[in-house]
């Protein structure tokens, strides 16, 4: 199996991130407005583009394809990195 066939058996729609998201956050935070840091282009969380795999998830922009999260859980606690994001926007219920 080529690089790109693995690649793409890797990623999926960012809503599937919802569950590892549920985790730290009380809200559904894919219904959440992110801004890509690189591109400028806003669209839902659930709307980037989820790279996962054991080690954790990177979700990429559809725009550009820059990394705009990264989640990862160890033993004791979820790491959540958002520097890719200029900003994330949760609605209120």
């Amino acid at each position: 199996m080529g690089s790109k066939a693995r690649t793409d058996a890797l990623h999926l729609d960012g809503n599937a991130a919802a569950g590892l998201l549920g985790e730290i956050f009380s809200v559904d935070v894919t219904a959440a407005t992110a801004t890509c840091l690189g591109c400028g282009a806003s669209g839902t969380v659930g709307s980037l583009t989820l790279y996962a795999h054991e080690m954790g998830a990177v979700l990429r922009c559809g725009g550009c394809g820059d990394v705009v999260l990264r989640m990862t859980r160890t033993p004791t606690d979820v790491w959540l990195d958002a520097s890719g994001a200029r900003c994330i926007v949760i609605p209120c219920r």
